[in-house]
C-alpha cells in the first residue's frame, strides 16, 4: 500500500511540476530581466487605493513631484515584457481550456478570460504593431524606482491602472494627465505614447490576475484529485478511509484558501464519514488561528476581485480603440496651446494633419537644440509677432507656418541655436540646388569607382589616348552603378512635405469662396 501511495504521489508531482513549468517557462534570454526575475505567481495585480477623479488629479500631481529623469541608456525592455506576458497568458488559455474539456469547475475570472480571449489576442498584436523597436528609447525614462529605466508615461499607465482597478474612462485619463502637467508638462511624444503604455498596462495586469487564475486551477486540480480518490475509498472501502486521509496528509497539500474551498465542496454534505478530512484540516488550521470557513469566505472574496479587475481590463482594452486619441493629444499638448497663438489666426483653422505635421517639426527642433518644445513653439509665435508689428511687413510671414515649414524655419534654427546634423546639411544643399547636387553626385561616385577600377587593372606602360579611351569606357560603364547608389539614397533623404490645408469639413467660411470657371462648349440640353 505504501508503495502504491508513494507512486501515485510521484505522479501527481510530476504532473504538477509539469504543469507549471509550462505557464511559467521563460526564454533564456529574459533572464536578465528584473521583472522576470521575480515568481510569476507573487506577481499582485495592478490593484492599490481606488480613486475617484478627483483624487486621480491629486495623485497626478504628486506623482510629477516624485519622478526623476535618467540619462542612462539601457536595454529595450517593454518589448521584452510583452513577450513574456503574451507567453504566460497563452499558457493559461490552454491550462484553462483543458480543465473545460475535464469538465472541472471554473472560477469566474478564468470565464472572463476563456470568453474575451480573441480580444486579448488582437490587443497584443496591436501593442506589437504600435510598438517598434526603439520606439521606447525615445521616451524620457526614470532614474529610479521601482520602474527605473522604464519610459515615465509608462509608469503613468500602470498608475493609473493600479488606482483604478483596470478601470479606464475618459474623465478619470484627462483629470490625471491635466494634473500631472501642472507639475511637469510631457513631451508631444509622450502623449501619443500614452494609449500604447495603456494597453501593455492593461496586458500587465491579466497577466497577473491569469497567473493567480492558473495557480487557483492547479491547487483545485489536487483538491479534486484527493476528493476523487476519498470518495471513492468511501464508496467501495469504507474501512480504508483513515488511510487514504493519511495518504493525503503525508502529501503536506497547500493549506490555501482555494485547494481548502474547493475540498471543502466536494466533502462537505457527503456523509459523517466524510467529515474526517476536513476535521483534520480544521486541526491544521488551528496553528494558524484559522478555520474553513473563514478561508472558503475569503477564497470567495478574491475570486469576486479577480472577476471585477479582469472584467475592467478587458472593457478598458475595448475603450482604447473606441477612444479618439487625436482630440485627447490636441487638447492636452501644451504646444498645441501656444501654436493655437497664431497672430493670424490660420493654425486653429487647419486640418488635423497640417496641424499635427506643425507640432512634430517643433518636436524635431526641441531635439536638436537646448530648447523645450513649449519654447521653441513660444520662439515661433513671437517671430511672427514681430513680423506682424514689424515696417516692412510680409502677410506670409504673420503665420507661424512661415517659421516652421517655409523660409522663415532658417530664422527660428537661427534663434534656437539649433545644431544640424549632417544629414540635414544634405537635405538642404539638396533642397537649394537639386539638379546640380544629383547629377554631381553621380558624377562624383562614378569618378571615384572608375579611378579606383583603372589603378587596380591598368596594365604596365598604358598611357596617353590610350588611358583616356579606357578610362571614358570605364566610367560610362559604372555610371549606372553610380545612379543606382544615388537614386536609393535620394528617396532616404528625400522627405515629401505635404502642402498645409484649411479644414473645410464644416463648410467652407465666405471669405474663402472661390469661383472656378471652366470654359465649355454646349451644343444640346443633353451635353449642359
Amino acid at each position: 500500500m505504501a508503495g502504491s501511495v508513494e507512486k501515485e504521489i510521484s505522479i501527481l508531482t510530476h504532473y504538477i511540476v509539469t504543469i507549471l513549468a509550462r505557464i511559467f517557462r521563460f526564454p533564456g534570454r529574459f533572464r536578465k530581466n528584473a521583472l522576470a526575475q521575480k515568481s510569476v505567481g507573487n506577481e499582485k495585480p495592478l490593484r492599490s487605493e481606488l480613486f475617484s477623479s478627483s483624487q486621480m488629479a491629486e495623485h497626478g500631481k504628486a506623482l510629477a513631484g516624485l519622478h526623476t529623469l535618467g540619462e542612462d541608456h539601457v536595454s529595450e525592455r517593454l518589448l521584452t515584457r510583452l513577450s513574456q506576458n503574451e507567453g504566460v497568458l497563452f499558457d493559461v488559455h490552454d491550462l484553462l481550456t483543458r480543465a473545460v474539456k475535464a469538465n472541472r469547475r471554473i472560477i469566474p475570472a478564468g470565464e472572463w478570460l476563456l470568453d474575451n480571449f480573441y480580444l486579448i489576442e488582437e490587443q497584443i498584436l496591436a501593442a506589437r504593431r504600435l510598438l517598434p523597436k526603439g520606439y521606447a528609447k525615445k521616451l524620457p525614462r526614470l532614474k529610479d524606482g521601482p520602474t527605473k529605466g522604464f519610459p515615465r508615461v509608462y509608469d503613468i499607465a500602470l498608475e493609473m491602472i493600479s488606482h483604478s482597478d483596470g478601470r479606464v474612462d475618459s474623465e478619470s485619463l484627462y483629470s490625471f494627465v491635466t494634473a500631472y502637467q501642472t507639475v511637469t508638462t510631457l513631451q508631444l511624444g509622450e502623449l501619443w505614447a500614452i494609449p500604447i503604455m495603456l494597453r501593455l498596462a492593461l496586458i500587465e495586469n491579466l497577466r497577473r490576475i491569469s497567473a493567480r487564475v492558473a495557480i487557483d486551477r492547479i491547487d483545485r486540480d489536487l483538491a479534486d484529485y484527493w476528493a476523487d480518490k476519498i470518495l471513492e475509498t468511501a464508496e467501495k472501502d469504507p474501512k480504508k478511509l483513515i488511510i487514504r486521509i493519511a495518504d493525503m496528509a503525508r502529501s503536506n497539500p497547500p493549506m490555501v484558501s482555494s485547494f481548502i474551498a474547493e475540498l471543502a465542496r466536494r466533502l462537505q454534505g457527503q456523509g459523517s464519514a466524510l467529515e474526517l478530512p476536513l476535521a483534520w484540516i480544521e486541526q491544521q488550521l488551528s496553528e494558524s488561528y484559522l478555520t474553513v470557513d473563514l478561508l472558503v469566505q475569503s477564497e470567495n472574496q478574491h475570486q469576486a476581485a479577480d472577476q471585477l479587475s479582469i472584467s475592467n481590463s478587458i472593457g478598458s482594452l475595448r475603450f482604447l480603440s473606441d477612444m479618439d486619441w487625436r482630440k485627447f493629444v490636441e487638447t492636452l499638448s501644451a504646444v498645441e496651446q501656444i501654436l493655437r497663438e497664431d497672430t493670424s489666426g490660420i493654425y486653429y483653422r487647419m486640418d488635423f494633419n497640417t496641424r499635427d505635421q506643425y507640432r512634430h517639426i517643433v518636436e524635431e527642433l526641441a531635439k536638436k537644440s537646448t530648447f523645450s518644445e513649449k519654447e521653441v513653439a513660444r520662439e515661433a509665435v513671437s517671430l511672427a509677432r514681430q513680423n506682424t508689428a514689424g515696417k516692412n511687413r510680409d502677410n506670409r510671414a504673420d503665420h507661424v507656418g512661415f517659421y516652421l515649414i517655409d523660409k522663415g524655419l532658417s530664422q527660428l534654427e537661427e534663434r534656437l541655436r539649433v545644431r544640424p546634423t549632417a544629414i540635414d546639411v544634405m537635405q538642404r544643399t539638396g533642397r537649394r540646388y537639386p539638379l546640380l547636387f544629383y547629377l554631381g553626385s553621380i558624377l562624383f561616385l562614378a569618378v571615384i569607382i572608375s579611378a579606383g577600377l583603372l589603378a587596380e587593372v591598368r596594365p604596365a606602360g598604358m598611357g596617353g589616348p590610350l588611358l583616356w579611351f579606357v578610362g571614358v569606357v570605364v566610367l560610362l560603364s559604372v555610371s549606372q552603378l553610380a545612379i543606382a547608389v544615388v537614386n536609393f539614397f535620394a528617396t532616404r533623404l528625400a522627405k515629401p512635405l505635404p502642402l498645409p490645408r484649411m479644414d473645410f469639413s464644416k463648410g467652407i467660411p465666405p471669405e474663402s469662396y472661390t469661383l472656378v470657371v471652366v470654359p465649355t462648349m454646349l451644343t444640346s440640353t443633353e451635353n449642359i
